[in-house]
């Protein structure tokens, strides 16, 4: 038999809580009854944890294929042009502007006319651009370090989450 859902037996566990304050039972009575939702709740969260875990080790392989994709595929661009760069010199080599075949054509183009800066420093100033600066952010290090010692800042306050560890 399936155990119920986790919020399930939570909200069982305190609607037991409240009817046990309400009733006048020994405390023998209500500790084994609370006890034996507690078990419930310990193993129903101890299967939750497991599928937390088995999700995040789902989730680091696909990050891991990923990168490894990713430099795959890094490495497959640099290979088509470093055959694309021996191609070429090969057809200028022999002086081959154009070769068709029934799947494609090969020719060799002249690119679009392209502006290379030699020295950086001899260009006039009409020509340079000056990035926008980064707008100010805040430095949470410093809000946090003055707010645990106490001192008010202004849009800030001092909180502190919980959250759930699987170790």
């Amino acid at each position: 038999m399936a155990l119920p859902a986790l919020y399930e037996l939570a909200a069982d566990y305190r609607q037991a809580l409240e009817k046990l304050a309400e009733l006048d039972l020994p405390d023998e009575v209500v500790q084994d009854t609370l006890e034996g939702l507690k078990g419930e709740i310990e193993v129903k969260a101890a299967n939750v944890a497991a599928f937390v875990r088995n999700l995040e080790a789902t989730a680091a392989a696909i990050r891991q294929a990923e990168e490894s994709m990713a430099a795959r595929r890094k490495a497959l661009e640099a290979r088509a042009e470093r055959i694309r760069s021996y191609l070429l010199a090969n057809l200028q080599a022999c002086g081959i502007t154009k070769i068709e075949c029934p799947w494609f054509v090969v020719a060799i183009r002249k690119n679009p006319p392209s502006a290379e800066i030699v020295d950086e420093a001899l260009l006039p100033e009409r020509f340079l651009v000056a990035p926008p600066p980064p707008p100010p952010r805040p430095d949470k290090r410093a809000i946090l370090e003055a707010l645990k010692a106490g001192e008010e800042v202004p849009g800030a306050r001092l909180t502190q989450g919980v959250r759930v560890e699987i170790r």
